[in-house]
């Protein structure tokens, strides 16, 4: 049963973490940033509590897997 077992690959390959981490993260902080933008620039009865979830959830998601990349470059497999 052991030799019929295959060893676990990663589905992105090694060499693309640096890059996908640099992409990911800059795309959350962009996003984050337009966060604040629209949470100061507008009056609080014209804020939408539906556009704030999902404006801090999409930069999470991207901040997330930024960092995971992030970690998984520098050799922290985690």
């Amino acid at each position: 049963m052991a030799e019929s077992a295959k060893p676990i690959n990663s589905p992105v390959p090694d060499s693309l973490y640096p890059m996908l981490s640099v992409l990911l993260l800059a795309i959350g902080l962009l996003v984050t940033a337009s966060f604040f933008i629209y949470v100061a620039t507008s009056s609080r009865k014209n804020r939408s509590l539906v556009k704030e979830l999902i404006t801090g959830a999409v930069a999470s998601i991207f901040l997330g897997f930024g960092s995971l990349f992030l970690l998984l470059s520098t050799g922290v497999y985690v």
